[in-house]
């Protein structure tokens, strides 16, 4: 479903004292195949590049280098407007929710379906209703984002990013800031949608000990390079340092 080909990406900034250059390379020379109907996790220290990479993948960020293949179609080369329809395959759940404060949950759920597709209000009320009882919320839909607990925000992220059934679904840090009872559910939530739609998923999540529950392949970032790619048990059983070190969370190894 998704294919990067020997992707790179460098952005120019203000070299600080003692900086030979302003370029900072943050993806260099990706190749990652994510096949259709997997939950891939994405995982890495901060600053490993795993935000740029689902910014390239969805057409954000074009990279220097490289090609990005989604259902077939050469993402870096689709003009403004293919790129736009292309996009709508995709779901995204931001790490901040980015909910409108001055929307309602029913309005913030419904906002995609309003802006992508052709839908009579007593259809989008129906998908809304259904997408908040699949969250756990129902009843939610007059409630304001600023009452809402943190893991509810979570919750009504979930719904909107899959309210239009795409078939791509991103999460950047789905659970952030959460008790572990809390992240454990909501995991546990985006694994039982993603089996249900059989979507294709990249999740990236610094929770550990709950992402790997829940994933059907892993891929490790350092310093923009992919230094692992294979299923959850291979990267828990990885004998490569860095990629040992992370997953079990040593204090002592190269990181």
């Amino acid at each position: 479903m998704i294919e990067l080909r020997h992707v790179s990406k460098a952005f120019t900034h203000t070299p600080s004292a003692g900086e030979a250059s302003g370029v900072r390379h943050v993806l260099r020379a990706i190749d990652l195949c994510v096949p259709s109907g997997c939950l891939y996790g994405l995982i890495g220290p901060g600053a490993a590049g795993k935000s740029v990479l689902l910014k390239t993948i969805t057409g954000l960020l074009r990279p220097d280098t490289g090609t990005v293949h989604v259902a077939g179609q050469d993402v870096t080369t689709l003009a403004e407007l293919d790129l736009a329809r292309m996009r709508l395959r995709f779901g995204m759940l931001f790490q901040n929710n980015a909910l409108f404060d001055h929307l309602t949950v029913f309005e913030n759920i419904a906002f995609p379906l309003r802006r992508l597709e052709e839908l009579g209000e007593a259809e989008i009320a129906a998908r809304v209703e259904e997408r908040l009882a699949c969250v756990a919320l129902p009843g939610f839909g007059s409630r304001m984002p600023g009452g809402l607990s943190g893991g509810q925000k979570k919750r009504v992220g979930v719904a909107r990013a899959t309210v239009t059934r795409a078939p791509i679904v991103l999460y950047d840090e789905p659970a952030a800031g959460l008790d572990p009872v809390t992240s454990q559910k909501i995991f546990d939530l985006l694994r039982a949608e993603q089996v249900a739609a059989k979507a294709t998923v990249i999740m990236v999540s610094s929770d550990l000990d709950r992402l790997l529950t829940v994933t059907d392949r892993v891929g490790m970032m350092f310093r923009g390079e992919l230094i692992f790619d294979g299923t959850t048990e291979e990267a828990r059983s990885s004998a490569e340092p860095r990629v040992r070190q992370f997953v079990h969370g040593l204090t002592d190894g190269p990181l």
